[in-house]
């Protein structure tokens, strides 16, 4: 036996074995290698899925029952980059660049989590970022979000493009809520947007300014292919066809309108904007100092530090290395929030450390959404709490205001 394990193991090192002869091979153990260290004795498994939202240790349990449970093309629009998707993982990736500095002997028995943003007070820096569609992934869509939401009493940012109207969001949130803003190539559809939300109660208009272009959203495309769903009895071409499901765009003429993309917004909109609205207005999409900059001098009363969640662009930049600049630009003068990437306590840390005023979260609470509706939304934002405050005790912070850059190392 040995003899032939030899004889084996150099047919595997001969230009034979690349002709055929690699199956006869497989039984020839492995060289031993160094284990790592540590070693990790409970990976995920996402063959053995959570069976309900209290069974997940973090919010990564979400994500494959979520796979499981909503049909592909939705699933994969929802988890897609653009491109190589090398911004998708820089988003996580760029966490890593920044530790935390704890310091001890501090009483953090007692934390407040809460921060306040334009006078209104919030338990939680933790925000609900506009993501679209939200019956793409649960049929109780953006009303389940609202109500998981109203439980940890989190701001809810909602979408142009949610299939929820922004009066019946607002309604199941049980607060106002703000409105993010995609303005289209056409003032008179972006003031009738405004105007809706405005009448519903929202204080603050967040106006996204990433969308300019198309995107090749691979991994969409690719899990599309596997669904057999006909997508037309849905998706019709065409603006008009393109937001029949988007109650917020009720009564609203897009007649002539090629597309609902602001490649033509500039700062000469954001004047015209003031101009029209009591609501605060917030811009989305920031990434350079120099944009940040702008928003001040244009009096933007706040900003959100976003990449889409690598959805936009594949500049391979991640939000929170973009961070430090934009809040050194705005010197305090606006509230800066930020998106993109966020899955831990540490990384909201990490963030508020840095500067930021609050922390948007998308994926994960629409996880939840797909693996079990509300309830897994509400998990979700709970495991997100508690990871936080765990990490402002660790730190030695009792308020989120104490949160400072000293609490934070940039590494080479």
């Amino acid at each position: 036996m040995s003899s032939r394990r030899r004889f084996l193991q150099f047919l595997a090192a001969s230009p034979l074995f690349a002709h055929g002869l690699a199956s006869q091979a497989a039984d020839v153990p492995a060289p031993a290698t160094k284990l790592s260290d540590p070693i990790a004795w409970a990976p995920l498994d996402p063959h053995h899925l959570i069976a309900s939202p209290r069974d997940a240790i973090n919010v990564f349990d979400f994500e494959p029952v979520a796979r499981k449970n909503v049909p592909p093309a939705h699933f994969g629009y929802m988890a897609s980059g653009i491109d190589d998707e090398v911004t998708l993982r820089a988003n996580r990736e760029g966490f890593l660049k920044f530790q935390l500095r704890p310091r001890r002997l501090v009483d953090v028995s007692r934390v407040d989590t809460s921060i306040e943003l334009f006078g209104a007070k919030w338990a939680s820096p933790i925000v609900i970022a506009p993501t679209g569609g939200n019956k793409a992934q649960h049929p109780d869509g953006e009303i389940a979000v609202a109500r998981a939401a109203r439980v940890g009493d989190h701001l809810q940012i909602l979408a142009t493009g949610a299939s929820t109207s922004v009066e019946d969001a607002t309604r199941a949130r049980g607060a106002p809520i703000w409105f993010q803003l995609y303005a289209s190539p056409s003032w008179d559809v972006a003031r009738a947007l405004v105007k809706r939300a405005e009448n519903a109660g929202c204080p603050v208009v967040a106006v996204t300014v990433d969308r300019m272009a198309g995107r090749n959203q691979e991994t969409f495309f690719r899990l599309r292919r596997e669904d057999n769903r006909p997508c037309v009895s849905c998706h019709e071409p065409g603006p008009a066809g393109s937001v029949k499901r988007k109650p917020n765009y009720g009564g609203i003429d897009l007649s002539g309108l090629s597309n609902l993309q602001s490649a033509n917004m500039t700062w000469d909109f954001m004047k015209r904007l003031r101009d029209s609205t009591r609501m605060k207005i917030v811009v989305k999409g920031i990434l350079a100092h120099e944009d940040a900059r702008l928003c001040v001098e244009n009096g933007i009363d706040g900003l959100i530090v976003s990449n889409h969640g690598a959805r936009g662009e594949d500049s391979g930049r991640s939000t929170i290395d973009a961070l430090p600049e934009i809040v050194e630009a705005v010197g305090g003068k606006i509230p800066v929030l930020i998106d993109s990437g966020f899955r831990r306590g540490t990384d909201i840390a990490k963030a508020l450390a840095l500067g930021a005023s609050a922390v948007c979260v998308g994926r994960p609470y629409l996880w939840g959404l797909g693996a079990f509706g509300q309830p897994g939304v509400e998990r979700v934002l709970e495991i997100l709490r508690v990871e936080f405050r765990v990490a402002m005790q660790q730190l030695g912070v009792r308020t989120v205001k104490e949160l400072t850059p000293a609490f934070v190392r940039r590494t080479t």
